[in-house]
């Protein structure tokens, strides 16, 4: 692939019900600049049309290696992919690609691609459980395939459970990720427990108003995310986000409150080996919270008075133990006493953790935005710079950084 060509993605369609979501997948694939071919199995246009695929991607949909044998297409398609995306990849795809086995034209791509190649599983929880289906993952990911995890949720009827397919940003996110770093999600973290928080806490100050701050929660959902593909145990403490699907293998714990958000870290971080504090929690909060909506009538023109809020990330530094890492984060705007970066090394060596993550934010950095960049400071010394990039493509870097910590 040249610079100024579209990045070449191969999305293989398994026959499950999720199939109707990979035309999501496709549509932001292609509106985002990338060249789609769609492979489906024969299975899948039992649920989507092959004219749904052709429509959205613009490319011929074939499912067999006859057609258009002049082209090669059981050879060429997977040697000229930039990436393999199978959406959905159902037990039945997983255990032909584990066997190498070759009776269609997907099947054939997966064998011809020396690209990433990532499966997204959906199916039963019974079925991603079965020993069978375990192996076979296991075979996959030994080979450098990414299999990711499957989400929890509603699934076909009336079950749920494990086994329902990832959203559909975030899968296109992850891709995005394999297409830029193709080492991006090696699974390196599968002993281990991180907690990760995220999201901005919200104070009231009467039934209507509160004091919160402009954090949309991306950042940390796109560090719980990529924790959870690379292997680990990942809870996610949330506070107020924007409306954001959670991510697929991670347990979810809900926090308003900076108080709120205190008392769910310190529950939750006893025991794990990574704390990441990414959430931005408020400095302060009303001391009382008023029962009534307050009016500009009122005769009182502060009728709520303000306190701090306790430093969680210091809490969380003081209460660790057995080598746990903690990682935090800095949103800082320059002034007058320093800039930046100098204000990131300050609060490190305040804070007292392993990892600082400084991000410069203002207007259209850092908060509200789909991008991120920033340094990675270490209490060693070391700095590096994070270029400008997505949000998990920061959350990769980050991850590379904590990995070697926790083997010390």
């Amino acid at each position: 692939m040249t610079p100024t060509e579209a990045p070449r993605v191969v999305l293989g369609v398994g026959g499950g019900i999720a199939a109707y979501k990979a035309c999501e997948v496709l549509r932001q694939l292609t509106e985002s600049g990338h060249s789609v071919r769609v492979v489906p199995t024969a299975a899948a246009l039992n649920f989507v049309g092959a004219a749904t695929f052709e429509a959205l991607s613009g490319q011929p949909v074939h499912t067999q290696v006859f057609a258009d044998v002049s082209e090669v297409p059981h050879v060429r398609i997977g040697q000229e992919a930039d990436l393999v995306l199978v959406v959905p990849a159902t037990a039945d795809l997983l255990a032909r690609a584990a066997h190498g086995l070759a009776d269609d034209l997907l099947t054939n791509t997966l064998l011809t691609a020396r690209c990433p190649v990532m499966l997204v599983p959906a199916m039963h929880t019974e079925m991603w459980e079965h020993a069978a289906t375990r192996d076979n993952v296991a075979t996959l990911r030994s080979r450098g395939v990414v299999v990711t995890e499957p989400a929890s949720g509603r699934l076909t009827g009336k079950d749920t459970g494990k086994g329902r397919l990832a959203d559909p940003a975030e899968i296109v996110d992850l891709a995005r990720l394999l297409l830029a770093r193709p080492d991006a999600l090696p699974r390196d973290m599968t002993a281990l427990h991180v907690v990760v928080s995220a999201g901005g806490t919200r104070e009231p100050l009467d039934p209507v108003r509160y004091l919160g701050n402009r954090s949309s929660g991306k950042q940390g959902y796109a560090l719980a995310r990529a924790a959870a593909q690379r292997g680990a145990r990942v809870t996610l403490v949330a506070a107020h986000t924007v409306a954001l699907p959670e991510p697929a293998g991670v347990d979810v714990v809900r926090a308003g409150t900076a108080l709120e958000l205190r008392d769910a870290m310190h529950a939750v971080s006893p025991g794990a080996d990574v704390v990441v504090m990414a959430a931005a929690v408020a400095d302060f909060r009303p001391v009382t919270r008023v029962e009534y909506k307050i009016k500009k009538t009122d005769r009182d023109p502060d009728p709520v008075g303000l306190t701090r809020n306790p430093d969680i990330l210091a809490e969380l530094v003081a209460a660790r133990a057995g080598g746990q890492v903690i990682v935090g984060f800095a949103a800082e705007t320059g002034d007058g006493a320093a800039d930046v970066l100098e204000h990131g090394r300050a609060k490190l060596k305040r804070k007292g953790c392993d990892l600082l993550v400084v991000n410069a934010v203002g207007e259209g950095r850092a908060f509200e935005t789909e991008d991120n960049a920033g340094w990675l400071l270490s209490s060693d010394g070391s700095e590096r710079p994070i270029a400008l990039g997505s949000k998990v493509h920061m959350a990769s870097e980050i991850w590379d950084a904590v990995v070697p910590l926790t083997q010390k």
